[in-house]
């Protein structure tokens, strides 16, 4: 079975699955976490089994036995201005629209401590950014994944941030994404509704859940064009969670071409991804909508998509 996670005091629960075994390694199948991290917290005395501390890595345990796993909250660093290059959209006194890369994080965390997209607003910014995140995550208002592109805005002033966060929290931001996902959609345009919460089996998915955890979500999809073997598809938010694009095309059995996480890329097309290098799940922020919070008045940005999943999707044409 799988764990879950408390986020008051970075708990996690669960029962060991019917692997058994040593303990760091089902501890870290079952946990999500590595193994080196697992054995790090034994040693700190932050593991149990059973309600009883174990520090022995090698110990064998059986199939459904209790643990618990004490997970330290991480300080946040303060974020450093660094000169990156940004692909500045729309730029005020209020808030800065950008388009980002494919491969760049949003905000500094465990394991990317710096080269962020924060690091890169507070050099072009020069600091002046919305402090309602925080020292780790200064004017972030919403976020995309490492390897998704496309557009983001962000706060340069607590008013904007407290404006444009309302006008996430109701819905009313119009976004469209544009994705390469497997097959071809039946229907070909349509609406995914599946609330979504951390999966109960892997800590680092998400997952359509039944359970009443997850928080509601609604996909409308439309299928642009169809490709070899995969389609065009255009994805419009209706809600914003994490993963939601990927969780919800995945789960009609449409996944994002070169997505790692969420669904296999069909095998007559890995030569053409490999071909391309392409390494990341494709899946671009075309469209940003909103009404800006100080100004009063309806904006719209729009990206191109980028020529990595451009050149596949020439090649997929043919």
């Amino acid at each position: 079975m799988g764990a879950s996670a408390n986020s008051d005091n970075d708990l996690i629960e669960g029962l060991i699955g019917p692997a058994g075994g040593r303990i760091d390694k089902a501890l870290a199948e079952a946990s999500g976490l590595s193994r080196e991290r697992i054995k790090a917290l034994m040693g700190e005395g932050r593991v149990s089994l059973a309600g009883k501390p174990v520090l022995q890595a090698s110990l064998k345990v059986a199939e459904g036995t209790a643990f618990a796993i004490s997970v330290p909250a991480v300080a946040p660093a303060e974020a450093v201005a660094q000169d990156i290059p940004l692909h500045v959209v729309f730029e005020d006194e209020y808030l800065i629209v950008v388009d980002k890369p494919a491969g760049l994080v949003v905000h500094p965390a465990a394991g990317n401590p710096d080269g962020t997209l924060v690091n890169a607003l507070l050099h072009h910014c020069r600091g002046q950014l919305s402090g309602i995140g925080g020292v780790a995550r200064p004017g972030i208002v919403h976020r995309i994944d490492k390897d998704t592109s496309g557009l983001l805005v962000v706060a340069k002033t607590d008013r904007a941030h407290e404006g444009l966060a309302a006008q996430f929290a109701d819905h009313s931001i119009e976004r469209a994404y544009m994705a390469v996902v497997g097959g071809y959609p039946v229907p070909a345009s349509g609406t995914v509704t599946g609330a979504i919460a951390r999966s109960n089996t892997n800590r680092k998915k998400m997952a359509i859940v039944e359970d009443g955890r997850g928080k509601h979500a609604v996909t409308h999809y439309r299928t642009i064009e169809r490709l070899t073997g995969a389609s065009l598809v255009e994805c419009r938010l209706e809600t914003g969670r994490t993963h939601q694009v990927r969780v919800h095309m995945s789960s009609i059995g449409h996944a994002l071409l070169g997505d790692p996480v969420y669904g296999r890329t069909p095998s007559a097309l890995r030569p053409i991804l490999q071909r391309h290098q392409f390494c990341r799940q494709a899946l671009h922020a075309a469209e940003l909508g909103f009404v800006h919070p100080v100004m009063e008045k309806k904006v719209h940005f729009v990206s191109a998509i980028p020529a990595d999943m451009t050149g596949l999707i020439d090649d997929l044409r043919h």
